[in-house]
């Protein structure tokens, strides 16, 4: 398995502004700031429509890399996306393919804080981008990075004084200049002719390449089913408005010829109608404003760039060099080098060059992001589970496809060129380098075994991993999963069979199915080595279209149990496995991904240090359910204390408890109840209370206060 399986996971700190401040912030630079310039010489004043294209263009690609990101949040982003579903040459390919093109983006960047600083101090361009380059290795190497404090505070000043320029500009237009001058400067709209507007879009996506930053730090975001699909929609969203708009104002106040071989097209703009500020302050506002998202974009791209060379090594595809971590627990060298190379470039190559060429780099990994979503599907791999689904699966990968592919083919021979020739560099970097470091292939293959080729396990077996860690769902039914679960206390030596007949006469009671026929799925699944054991624990498990939500049976033995270990499927001759815990589940053949999550759910309160002590300590049935629930959605309370002295004698239906609180289980007199609206609460009761987090801390205020 790669080496990422094994490595500290970071902490999820990211909530849903701070997935939009980072989209967000890393697109507004040099595609607002410097590009449209550059561009309308291509274009014309249709540049503003090719802004609209590319942000409807970038739509699939958006769509593909979030479902990829909710279902596999890890860190290398983009790379690991490709190496996992199309295998490592593809990720070598696509891992250093993005790495070029953020690197080329920042460097872009880093051209435009030389730009607009010219306009308080006249020093050359690439000389201010250099040295700032050299200041932002330094400051990544020591170990400051990107906050999602300060990114929020720029990204809030940015957005506020770009809503001011399209308000003051569009007053302009509407108010001051004449509508017969608007009209001259958009005509004749075409300039060009479709084929440069065409060749626009490419050029200018690279002022989208931001929204895809996201899932490099998807593995730090909180939530991340709900606020990286949505995070990202917001962020294109108002993204692409205040592009369109803004382009629009530009030209339209603009002469062709001046905005075509402008640099600064942004502050030239707004000198036209800030006129009323005292002073230069509407120039000043639009300068700081340029210079704060140039600096985030620089000082984050280049520490974002980094992460995939170090990403690409732990896994071996790279130097391992790479992934050594510095005196500062940074990636030294994989900073130092992305720093060269951004020089390189700033120095080599002219503005122009390096948005062409960032951009079909970008073309390139859509096209193959989009190419991923298509082959997880296909694979079938159970433990494939994203919590966001691209809509209208798969001719919008498709079409993603095809769009990026003809818009790399608009950009030029040079562009083509370029990006055919990085593949053929990254391709024989794999051949000869990373084929034999790695021993892992990709989900494509899974998707060929249905047609009799070979398919990589270790797959499924890091996905169910990636299961474990991102947790259960809001609407998966777990606590209650556990709360109407059997419980069968083992007090007398049993074998397997013994067990499993136990078992299957419990679950004959709520599945409509005879006690042979779950016998028999049960046991099956084991001969096959469908069980997982870990830990002396077994988790036999198998799903049924008889039934419509998942039942769980506890076993605790004071004996050991002997589980069959031998698999016929493989060549190894296994040991019988010793256990003392079993979790029967059986769930719905129509939600596998729920049936996946619960079993991982298990899985990782198993892999607790406290479980063992906790589930061999449980005193009865009520405490061994307890010992499952996650603390924070359960609560368990005694009629007889002080706090709950006042639910004595009254009925369930009278209490009024917070939002979706729910008493799930009863135990009185050593017996477990079901409570029902007329169940009556006794003095001496046990009553488990199942709910949001939210609410079960709610409950837990009101009863301290009754103390």
């Amino acid at each position: 398995m790669a080496s990422t399986s094994t490595q500290r996971r970071l902490k999820k700190e990211l909530g849903l502004f701070d997935v939009f401040a980072v989209s967000t912030g890393a697109m507004f630079s040099s595609g607002f700031f410097l590009l449209p310039g550059l561009a309308a010489a291509q274009a014309g004043p249709s540049v503003a429509l090719a802004y609209l294209v590319a942000g409807i263009l970038i739509l699939p690609a958006m769509f593909s890399a979030a479902e990829l990101s909710t279902a596999l949040p890890r860190s290398g982003g983009t790379y690991f996306f490709l190496d996992r579903s199309l295998g490592p040459m593809a990720g070598t390919i696509g891992g250093l393919g993005t790495y070029i093109a953020l690197t080329l983006k920042t460097a872009f960047a880093l051209i435009g804080i030389g730009a607009y600083a010219a306009f308080f101090v006249e020093l050359p361009i690439k000389t201010v981008a250099v040295s700032l380059t050299t200041v932002f290795m330094i400051i990544n190497v020591v170990g400051a990075k990107e906050t999602t404090a300060l990114q929020r505070i720029l990204v809030t000043i940015l957005l506020t004084v770009l809503a001011f320029f399209l308000i003051q500009g569009f007053i302009y237009l509407g108010v001051d200049q004449p509508l017969e001058i608007t009209k001259e400067r958009n005509t004749p709209f075409l300039s060009f002719g479709v084929s440069g507007l065409l060749a626009t879009v490419g050029f200018v996506f690279v002022s989208y390449a931001g929204l895809t930053k996201v899932t490099s730090v998807a593995e730090e975001v909180k939530n991340p089913d709900r606020n990286i699909p949505l995070g990202m929609i917001l962020s294109l969203g108002i993204t692409t408005l205040i592009y369109v708009a803004g382009v629009f104002i530009m030209v339209s106040v603009m002469d062709m010829s001046q905005l075509s071989s402008d640099l600064r097209p942004v502050a030239t703009a707004a000198d036209q109608f800030f006129t009323w500020l005292p002073g230069s302050w509407g120039l000043i506002l639009i300068v700081a404003a340029a210079l704060a998202a140039f600096a985030s974009t620089g000082n984050a791209g280049l520490m974002s760039a980094s992460r995939y060379p170090w990403a690409m090594a732990k896994d071996r595809l790279l130097p391992p060099a790479l992934a050594k971590l510095g005196r500062f627990q940074t990636p030294l060298n994989s900073i130092l080098m992305t720093g060269f190379l951004m020089i390189l470039f700033i120095v080599v190559l002219d503005a122009e060059g390096i948005a062409k060429l960032a951009s079909a780099f970008q073309l390139l990994i859509f096209i193959l992001l989009n190419f991923a979503v298509i082959v997880m599907r296909e694979s079938h791999i159970r433990s494939y589970d994203p919590g966001y689904r691209s809509p209208f699966y798969p001719w919008v990968q498709i079409f993603g496809i095809l769009t990026s592919g003809a818009l790399i083919v608009y950009m030029g021979a040079m562009a083509i060129l370029f990006t055919i020739g990085m593949s053929l560099l990254c391709y024989f970097w794999y051949r000869f380098y990373a084929m034999g470091n790695v021993r892992r292939d990709g989900a494509i293959y899974h998707w060929f075994s249905r047609l009799g080729q070979r398919r990589f396990e270790g797959l499924d077996v890091e996905f169910r991993s990636i299961l474990k860690e991102k947790g259960l769902r809001g609407e998966d039914p777990y606590e209650k999963v556990v709360a109407r679960s059997f419980v069968l206390d083992l007090q007398e030596p049993h074998d397997f069979p013994q067990v499993v007949e136990k078992v299957s006469a419990m679950l004959a009671r709520r599945l409509p199915s005879s006690e042979d026929e779950i016998r028999d799925r049960i046991m099956n699944g084991t001969r096959v080595g469908a069980t997982p054991v870990t830990r002396g624990v077994a988790l036999p498990h198998f799903r049924t279209e008889a039934l419509d939500q998942s039942e769980l049976v506890l076993v605790r033995s004071k004996d050991p149990v002997f589980v069959p270990g031998n698999d016929p499927l493989t060549p190894e001759i296994e040991d019988d496995k010793q256990v003392r815990t079993l979790f029967f589940l059986v769930s719905p053949e129509a939600n596998p991904g729920q049936h996946l999550r619960i079993l991982a759910q298990i899985a990782g309160r198993v892999d607790e240090e406290s479980f063992l002590d906790d589930w061999h300590g449980a005193r009865d049935e009520q405490e061994l359910r307890e010992v499952l629930l996650r603390n924070d959605r359960a609560l368990t309370v005694n009629v007889s204390d002080q706090q709950a002295s006042e639910w004595r004698n009254r009925k369930l239906m009278d209490l009024t408890l917070p939002g979706s609180c729910l008493v799930a289980i009863i135990q009185r007199d050593g017996e477990v109840e079901f409570p029902r609206g007329s169940t009556e609460f006794k003095d001496g009761d046990r009553v488990t209370i199942i709910g949001e987090p939210s609410d079960i801390t709610e409950l837990r205020i009101q009863l301290k206060s009754r103390r």
